[in-house]
Formats: C-alpha cells, sequence, structure tokens
C-alpha cells in the first residue's frame, strides 16, 4: 500500500483556512457567489478530456474557450472542471494537449508528476474550494526525470542539489518494477502515475474524504510524446 503523503494542513490550520474562506471558496481567486462551480460531474469531465485530446491529436482543435471574452468571464472567478497533476516538461502543455481554455484547467506541473505537500494542497484547493470533481495525474513518454530516478536505481547515479528531491520522490516506482519484463523506463513511468493516483486517494483529510463521497475521481495516464495521444491507465 502506497504511502499517505502528510496532510498539508494542520487541524488547526484547515480551521484558520475555512474561516478565512479559503476552503470555502472566498480565498485565492475563487469564483464568486455569481460564478458556479462545474456542473459535470468526474466522468463527464474525463469524456471531456479526452475529447478535447482527440480532436488535438487529429488536427481538428477549436483553441476552446479562448477568446477576450472568455478571458474576461474568468477574471471574475474560476471553475475549472479538471484539476491536471502532470511533468514540468516543456513539450506537455496540459491546455493544448486536451484543447481546452482558459479557466477550464487547475494545473499543476513539478518533473515528474509526483505529488508533495505543496502540490497536495494546490489540488484540496481545486478540489474542495473549487469543486472540481477529477483529477487527472499525466505521466508521459520518455520522461527525464523518471529516467534520472531509473540511473539513480541501475547505476547508482548521484544527482547534484535539488535534483535529487524529485530523483527520490520517484525512486520507489522505479523500484516497483525494477524485476519486470519490459522497458524499465515506460514501466516507471506508468508506476509512478499509478502511485500518485493512490496516494491522492488516500490522501487526508480533504480528498480522500472527497473519493470517499464519491465526490471526486481519480485518474491516470500517459502522454505520447510522438503522437500526442493520451492514453488512460485507470
Amino acid at each position: 500500500m502506497p504511502k499517505t503523503p502528510s496532510s498539508y494542513f494542520s487541524r488547526r490550520n484547515l480551521l484558520k483556512f475555512t474561516g478565512l474562506g479559503l476552503i470555502g471558496g472566498s480565498y485565492l481567486g475563487h469564483a464568486p457567489a455569481t460564478t458556479a462551480a462545474t456542473t459535470l460531474t468526474a466522468d463527464q469531465a474525463l469524456t471531456r478530456l479526452m475529447e478535447g485530446n482527440k480532436r488535438f491529436i487529429s488536427g481538428k482543435a477549436i483553441g476552446v474557450d479562448r477568446t477576450l471574452t472568455r478571458i474576461q468571464e474568468v477574471a471574475k472567478g474560476q471553475n475549472p472542471f479538471a484539476v491536471l497533476l502532470s511533468c514540468a516538461d516543456s513539450r506537455v502543455p496540459g491546455e493544448l494537449i486536451f484543447d481546452q481554455g482558459f479557466g477550464d484547467l487547475f494545473v499543476t506541473r513539478v518533473a515528474g508528476n509526483f505529488i508533495d505537500d505543496n502540490l497536495l494542497g494546490s489540488i484540496e484547493f481545486a478540489t474542495q474550494g473549487l469543486g472540481a470533481p477529477l483529477i487527472f495525474v499525466l505521466g508521459h513518454e520518455r520522461c527525464g526525470a523518471v529516467q534520472a530516478a531509473v540511473a539513480a536505481v541501475k547505476d547508482g547515479k548521484a544527482f547534484p542539489g535539488h535534483l535529487a528531491d524529485f530523483v527520490e520522490a520517484i525512486r520507489p516506482a522505479v523500484e516497483q518494477v525494477k524485476d519486470q519484463p519490459g522497458d524499465l523506463v515506460e514501466n516507471a513511468i506508468k508506476a509512478n502515475v499509478l502511485r500518485q493516483v493512490e496516494r491522492l486517494k488516500l490522501s487526508q483529510p480533504i480528498i480522500g474524504k472527497l473519493v470517499e463521497a464519491s465526490k471526486v475521481k481519480v485518474v491516470g495516464g500517459r502522454y505520447d510524446l510522438d503522437s500526442g495521444e493520451v492514453t488512460l491507465f485507470t
């Protein structure tokens, strides 16, 4: 069973932020009362993402909601229909590969698409505060962060500075699949995504409860750098 990450909020801070309106939705740019949260279910949100990716790879992207009118509309408040946890790789721009526009996705990015307490707090805000019903963890082909973790496990390679931090965060996924047949990097990319999915599902005190109450769904997938296609793992 994957280790559940520590909560970004202590009980005391959770109560304090609730009082300030962070969790209730009146802080950090949450949509005002006049801007309703998305009405999409998690399954509908996932369908919308995957349909957008189909448009993207077929060359029929429509650039959803990227007009000046839309910019001015979301300036008043945001109601994203999904949270995307993806790699910081410059070749994996979430809004483009899913053909979405301003205000549609709450995107968190870090090399190796893993969660730490800071990213977890952002995702908690997007789900509890903004009402996004779907969290999508997206890994990608030939991920450099995963390749580095593989080198650390297989060859004992050491990395300088804070590069070592994300390598150590991904190392458990590599260890999990190092003896499996097939390409180790590809296997580790999938294992890392699924590990983050499970960690999010178990995360307390916010996301795990939303998942248990069927208010939030967490899924994972892989982006193909060569074709632009997103494949679901879960």
